[in-house]
C-alpha cells in the first residue's frame, strides 16, 4: 500500500484552463447551456420563494423566529424582497445545528466571548504570514487528537476545503472516482484538478469495484499507462439522501486496488458513532486507513470553516501547496474557540459528561424521529442512525405548499427539489438535532402528520405488524426495503 506521502507528490497544476473551455457558455456544443438551465429552474421559483427564502432572525436554535417573505425574481427583473411578517417560536429541523453547540449562551459562546475581547474578531492575515495565533495551533492538535491522526490543518470555509485541496492532491494522470451524490464542492474540486473523473453508482461497491478494475487494466486513455495515483472520492452521510457511506467495503477496495481514499465527514463528524468521532467511529474502523479525513466545523461544532487530517507528510505538504491554506486569512479567533471548546466537551476534557449526552440523544431522537415517520405512512431515505432525514414529497408542486404549510403551524423546514434532486424525486429535508426535546419532536410530528394528510404525502403501502404493547391501527403503514 503506497503511503499518504506519495498521494502529496507528483502533482500537476490546477487545471483551471479547462474548466474555463468546458464551462465558456459560448463554445462548441454547450452554447446556451447555462441559460437553459436557469430558465428551467424559473418554473419552481414562484411556488417555492415563500419557503427557500426564509431567514432565521435569530440563530439556528431548536426553536427560533422566521422572517416570512413574500417575493419572486423574475428572470429579466430585479425585484427584490418585501418582508411581511416574523413568525416567532418556530421549531427549527432544518438547521445543520446536530449538537445543539450553536448556541448564544452555555460555556462555547462564553469561551468566544472572552476570546473576542482578547483576539480581537479578524486577523487580517494569512497563516504563512502574520495571521497564525496560538490558539490556531491548539485547535489544530485537537482536531488531530480528536480523530485519532497524526496531524491536522483548519481552513476558514469548509466548501473551499474540498474544492482547493483536491486539486493539490491530484493532477493530470491521475484517476479520481467520485460518488455520483457528491456534494458540489468535492464536484468542484475534481473538475479544477484536471484529473479524468469517473462516476459509480451511488453507495454501489460492485459498480466501485468495476471502475478500479477497468483502471488497473486499462490505464490511462490513448496511452494506455498506469495511472500516477487513483482516489475515491465519498462522504460520511449525505446531506440530500441521508445515507451512510458503506466504509468498511470502501475500504477493502481501496486496500486491494492500491488507491487513495478521501472521505468528507461534513455531516457526519460529531454526529455519529458512540463517542461522536464520525463515520469511523460509527463502523469501529482504523482513522489510519483512510487516507485523507476532511471534515467542517460548520454542523456538530456550531462554528464554521473546515479541515483536512491524516499523516504529518500529507499535511505539511498541503501547508504549502494547497491555495486555501497560503492565500486565505486565518480562521476569526472566536470561531476557533467555539470549535475548540466544544470539542473537548465532546471529548470530554471540560470535566464534564454534556458532549457525550448530546451524542447520546442526538442518536435516540433521530431513532426515534424516523421510526414515527415510518408508522405515519411516509417515505423516508437514507440509514436508521443518520440524522438528515429526507422525506420524499415527489411532485415539484408540493415543495412549495408542504414548506409554507409548516410554517404556518410554527415549523421551519428545508423542502428541497430541482436541480438539487431528481425533477420528480423533490423531497423535505429534516435535521435533528440533541436540542430537540421529545415534547418538540412530538409537536413537529403531529404538524407533519397534518400536512401529510392535507397534500396526501403518505405513499407507502407496507403495513405495520401489530407489536405488543402497541394498538393494532390499519391507518398506519410502514415503508419496508424489499
Amino acid at each position: 500500500m503506497a503511503s499518504s506521502l506519495s498521494l502529496a507528490t507528483s502533482v500537476t497544476s490546477s487545471g483551471t484552463g479547462r474548466l474555463k473551455n468546458a464551462t465558456s457558455p459560448g463554445r462548441g456544443k454547450n452554447k446556451g447551456t447555462l441559460f437553459l438551465s436557469i430558465r428551467t429552474l424559473r418554473t419552481f421559483t414562484p411556488e417555492t420563494s415563500t419557503c427557500v427564502s426564509g431567514t432565521a432572525g435569530t440563530g439556528p436554535y431548536a426553536v427560533c423566529q422566521v422572517p416570512r417573505w413574500t417575493w419572486w425574481t423574475g428572470f429579466r427583473t430585479t425585484t427584490t424582497g418585501l418582508l411581511s411578517r416574523v413568525v416567532t417560536d418556530v421549531i427549527n429541523l432544518g438547521s445543520y445545528n446536530y449538537l445543539g453547540f450553536a448556541e448564544n449562551t452555555g460555556p462555547c459562546a462564553e469561551s468566544a466571548a472572552e476570546v473576542t475581547m482578547k483576539y480581537g474578531v479578524g486577523v487580517a492575515s494569512t497563516r504563512q504570514e502574520m495571521g497564525n495565533l496560538d490558539r490556531h495551533e491548539e485547535m489544530e492538535k485537537l482536531v488531530a487528537k480528536f480523530l485519532g491522526v497524526e496531524s491536522a490543518m483548519a481552513f476558514g470555509m469548509g466548501f473551499a476545503t474540498n474544492s482547493m485541496n483536491i486539486p493539490a492532491l491530484t493532477g493530470k494522470g491521475c484517476l479520481i472516482l467520485s460518488d455520483e451524490l457528491n456534494h458540489a464542492s468535492l464536484v468542484l474540486g475534481a473538475r479544477l484538478s484536471g484529473s479524468i473523473i469517473r462516476v459509480f453508482k451511488h453507495n454501489n461497491m460492485q459498480n466501485l469495484e468495476k471502475l478500479l478494475r477497468e483502471a488497473i487494466v486499462q490505464g490511462q486513455p490513448r496511452t494506455h499507462r498506469p495511472w500516477k495515483k487513483i482516489l475515491i472520492l465519498v462522504e460520511g452521510i449525505y446531506s440530500m439522501e441521508g445515507s451512510i457511506v458503506r466504509l468498511p467495503e470502501v475500504i477493502a477496495l481501496k486496500k486491494r486496488y492500491r488507491a487513495y481514499l478521501y472521505l468528507d465527514e461534513a455531516h457526519s463528524i460529531g454526529a455519529l458513532g458512540p463517542r461522536g468521532r464520525g463515520v469511523v467511529d460509527h463502523f469501529g474502523l482504523d482513522p489510519c486507513d483512510v487516507d485523507v479525513m476532511m471534515g467542517t466545523f460548520t454542523k456538530s461544532f456550531g462554528a464554521a470553516g473546515g479541515y483536512i487530517a491524516g499523516r504529518k507528510e500529507l499535511i505539511e505538504y498541503l501547508r504549502l501547496h494547497s491555495h486555501s491554506a497560503v492565500y486565505a486569512t486565518s480562521m476569526s479567533p472566536p470561531v476557533v474557540e467555539q470549535i475548540i471548546t466544544s470539542m473537548k466537551c465532546i471529548m470530554a476534557e471540560d470535566g464534564t459528561k454534556i458532549g457525550l449526552e448530546r451524542v447520546q440523544q442526538l442518536a435516540e431522537n433521530t431513532v426515534y424521529f424516523r421510526k414515527r415517520l415510518r408508522e405515519m405512512g411516509f417515505i423516508i431515505y437514507g440509514n436508521n442512525d443518520s440524522p438528515v432525514v429526507p422525506v420524499m414529497l415527489y411532485m415539484p408542486a408540493k415543495i412549495g405548499a408542504f414548506g409554507r404549510e409548516m410554517l404556518k403551524r410554527n415549523i421551519g423546514v428545508v423542502v428541497v427539489g430541482f436541480p438539487a434532486t431528481p425533477i420528480i424525486e423533490s423531497r423535505a429535508r429534516f435535521c435533528i438535532s440533541a436540542a430537540h426535546t421529545k415534547a418538540m419532536l412530538n409537536t413537529a410530528l403531529s404538524v407533519i402528520s397534518e400536512v401529510g394528510d392535507l397534500l396526501q404525502l403518505k405513499y407507502s403501502r407496507h403495513r405495520i405488524q401489530p407489536s405488543l404493547g402497541r394498538p393494532s391501527n390499519d391507518n398506519v403503514f410502514e415503508d419496508i426495503d424489499d
